[in-house]
């Protein structure tokens, strides 16, 4: 059976994770969010990594990304995507040893950013949306400049969501707080 706490990672990671599938503007998603609270907030890296990556290939099954896509296993940018959704976590791992808000909202904007520019490296470089020059990757990523704000506001407000909501739930249930260490 599950501890309280980690119960509530996982659902607070599927709950983000299921807002992908209610109507929001595009790019305005919880996915560099999840990433990083899964980081920051479970103990076991396997899980940091596992339970966030799981919950953002069920959605994407629910939504139907891989029936719409030539084949999840030769669509390199879709492996690209996730791989950009795992730097996300690593760079959530880094929050756990100094937490704060500050922190938190630089490491939030170092996310969406890397995932900005790895994600439409991917779109230049595996679609033939744009020709495979130094013009065309300029162009590729001037296009992705508006999806970028959306992108950012999805970003700050889920980070926000669940990093404070956990926190609150923290301060309000003994349970769902990370042990401290024993020291000898």
């Amino acid at each position: 059976m599950l501890n309280p706490r980690l119960r509530t990672l996982i659902l607070m990671i599927l709950a983000a994770a299921a807002t992908r599938l209610l109507p929001h503007p595009p790019n305005f998603t919880s996915i560099t969010a999840l990433a990083l609270f899964g980081g920051a907030r479970f103990a076991d890296r396997r899980l940091a990594y596992a339970v966030p990556l799981l919950a953002l290939l069920l959605s994407d099954l629910l939504l139907g990304v891989y029936w719409s896509w030539s084949s999840m296993a030769y669509d390199s940018h879709m492996w690209l995507q996730y791989l950009c959704f795992a730097l996300v976590v690593t760079l959530g791992l880094g929050l756990r040893q100094r937490p704060g808000m500050m922190r938190t909202a630089k490491t939030m904007l170092a996310g969406s950013m890397l995932f900005f520019v790895i994600s439409n490296f991917g779109v230049w470089v595996f679609h033939s949306l744009y020709p495979h020059t130094a013009a065309g990757l300029v162009a590729c990523y001037v296009a992705a400049i508006p999806f970028f704000g959306n992108s950012l506001a999805g970003d700050a407000f889920y980070t926000v969501l669940m990093f404070g909501g956990m926190y609150l739930l923290e301060s309000r249930f003994v349970s769902l707080r990370e042990p401290e260490p024993i020291r000898a």
